[in-house]
């Protein structure tokens, strides 16, 4: 399981985010669309690091979130 970070982009898609997975993003045209989206490329980015050898960083899920 892995916190992604979901908001609208400037170009009307939404953006999905993993702060764990550095580089693993994707977008959609529906938040519902930007949660599959980014399963799919968490599963990639999971999938290719482990191919290569490279450790999967763990999840900590320790965020906070503060409006400035």
């Amino acid at each position: 399981m892995r916190q992604a970070v979901i908001y609208p982009g400037e170009d009307g898609y939404w953006v999905a985010e993993v702060p764990s997975l550095p580089g693993c993003l994707s977008q959609g045209t529906s938040r519902e669309d930007a949660i599959r989206n980014i399963r799919e490329a968490i599963d990639a980015w999971v999938e290719a690091m482990k191919s290569m050898g490279e450790h999967v960083p763990d999840e900590n899920f320790d965020v906070q979130v503060c409006v400035v």
